[in-house]
């Protein structure tokens, strides 16, 4: 999963004026509650590492809106290493409100252009905003034509969150008079097929945040007397200093609405008839410490790890003599299911690999996923020599850094045997709803299996053997909804399925399968699902 990327993580606070002065105001008081937002994104930067950025409101300045994003870590883009950087920073950006991103780019990767919040400047306060959001639209290439058709538009950008935002102003064009956000993001988001939670900041001082009807991304949010907050991941609320029964995530299709006259409510902008629920949350993606729709990351994971003990008592191929037989996570989000895993096997859980947390950044990878892969993890000899190792990991996707694992484990490490045990059943399908893999060539799985299909103790076999494991065992897809405690039909597995939440997903999940072995890039992919549309 250290070849997986997330699209991106939101955060946003709000001390609303005339009603007391929240305990989680700094010394600075609620008029600067804006100096909270770059904490919350630092429990949020698991989700992006590429990029950040925030946005504040202030009604006594004459930009109403300031916004500072750049390319970089959050502790890069505010100078959080430099205190006088820092400081003045933060009285620059000093707001009663403020949004915040944190971005993995899957486009325009060293372009400050791409960094978010958003912003669209208008002479009229009312059309006047900015906003950051999470998540991928899979129509986005057929909204694009819709707005490109006539000539007369014109998108500096190619992404969705361009799109998204000349659509709200589009709406907002039409307004004479105050803006019901509400119905703006109705007629808006009727028109997007996918994944978002966004947070909007306008010149009037409204800040709104919203959920797509099917929750595929995760939304948290604290109301407690005069702040509200809100984030992509519990964590970022409860490290605030708020306790977990205060923290509850947003329904799908609903909204936040904060005003700084009528205060704050929650409404229905879209009907919800059903959940998707992206499962790689719980597994992967998510910081172990989140509660994410009343389901803890933690417990998700160990349960994951239940799972993995009772199919290696089932597959019983593999000695499990706890005098030279190891459980080795690879670190960092496999521990919990290792550990779990271990505990019900009565085997030692063991780190015999250690990552190197500074290898990450990235100008000068180039591209290069092996020798990235070489430098994440040191495996520690003294640990693995001469031991049956069990290596535990989320997932495989494309297969490079578990390649190169199997190596180093074998060669440096000195281990025995390699017994590859993974917490997720193969990927096997794109993801069009904001992960980093959107063709199928990308993928490792569909060599070896195929949608719909049982797994075979053949085919994870010849898998294991090309990469150099003595066996590999997946764990098969109706463990995730056990182990995550939701319902299958409330849960997005579309990349272990092949069947997806929304029209557009599945359109382009037959595109890719058409694409297979053609060499059709990501973006690619996306402007043909129009023609596929419109032929179907």
């Amino acid at each position: 999963m250290a070849e997986l990327n997330h699209e991106c993580g939101v955060a946003a606070i709000y001390h609303l004026s005339g009603r007391g002065r929240s305990p989680m105001c700094t010394e600075h008081g609620p008029r600067q509650i804006s100096r909270v937002l770059p904490r919350m994104l630092l429990d949020i930067q698991n989700r992006g590492q590429l990029a950040a950025g925030m946005a504040t409101y202030d009604p006594d300045r004459p930009s109403l809106l300031q916004i500072r994003k750049d390319v970089g870590t959050v502790t890069e883009v505010f100078r959080l290493n430099h205190r006088e950087k820092t400081e003045a920073l933060m009285k620059q950006l000093a707001g009663r409100a403020a949004i915040g991103h944190t971005r993995y780019a899957t486009c325009g990767q060293d372009d400050r252009e791409y960094a978010q919040p958003f912003e669209r400047v208008h002479i009229h306060k009312r059309k006047w905003f900015s906003f950051c959001f999470n998540g991928q639209l899979s129509n986005y290439g057929l909204l694009k034509e819709r707005l490109l058709a006539n000539g007369d538009h014109h998108l500096r950008l190619d992404t969705d969150t361009e799109i998204i935002m000349h659509e709200f102003g589009r709406i907002l064009s039409r307004s004479t008079g105050p803006v019901d956000w509400v119905s703006v993001l109705r007629e808006a988001c009727g028109g997007f097929d996918g994944a978002y939670s966004l947070a909007i900041l306008t010149a009037e001082g409204e800040m709104i945040v919203a959920r797509d009807p099917l929750g595929i991304k995760p939304m948290c949010y604290v109301h407690e007397g005069p702040l509200v907050a809100a984030a992509s991941e519990s964590v970022a609320l409860l490290n605030l200093g708020f306790e977990n029964d205060q923290i509850k995530s947003l329904p799908p299709g609903h909204a936040i609405l904060v005003d700084p006259e009528q205060g704050v409510r929650i409404e229905s902008f879209m009907p919800s008839e059903k959940t998707a629920h992206c499962f790689f949350e719980w597994i992967y993606f998510a910081n172990v410490a989140s509660t994410l729709d009343d389901r803890s990351v933690y417990l998700s994971r160990t349960s994951l790890g239940k799972e993995l003990a009772m199919a290696e008592r089932e597959f019983n191929k593999v000695d499990l003599n706890p005098e030279d037989t190891i459980i080795v996570p690879v670190p960092d989000t496999s521990k919990a299911a290792a550990d779990s895993m271990a505990f019900e096997l009565s085997i030692p859980s063991r780190e015999g690999l250690i990552r190197n947390r500074y290898a990450g950044r990235t100008f000068i990878e180039g591209g290069n996923r092996k020798a990235k892969a070489a430098t994440k993890y040191t495996p520690l000899r003294e640990v693995l020599q001469d031991k049956r190792v069990i290596l535990v990991e989320d997932s495989i996707v494309r297969s490079t850094t578990m390649n190169v694992l199997l190596d180093r484990i074998r060669d440096v490490g000195g281990a025995r045997e390699i017994h590859v045990r993974v917490a997720c059943p193969p990927i096997i399908a794109p993801c069009f709803y904001g992960i980093d893999m959107s063709t199928v060539d990308q993928l490792i799985a569909p060599k070896y299996f195929e949608a719909g299909e049982d797994l075979s103790d053949d085919a994870q076999q010849r898998l294991a053997d090309d990469l150099g494991a003595d066996t590999l065992r997946y764990l098969p897809v109706e463990a995730i909804s056990r182990a995550i405690g939701m319902r299958s039909d409330q849960l997005c597995r579309a990349c272990v399925t092949g069947q997806y939440p929304t029209p557009c997903g599945q359109h382009l999940y037959q595109i890719a399968l058409d694409n297979r072995g053609a060499s059709v890039d990501q973006q690619r992919t996306y402007e043909q699902l129009a023609a596929a549309i419109e032929a179907g």
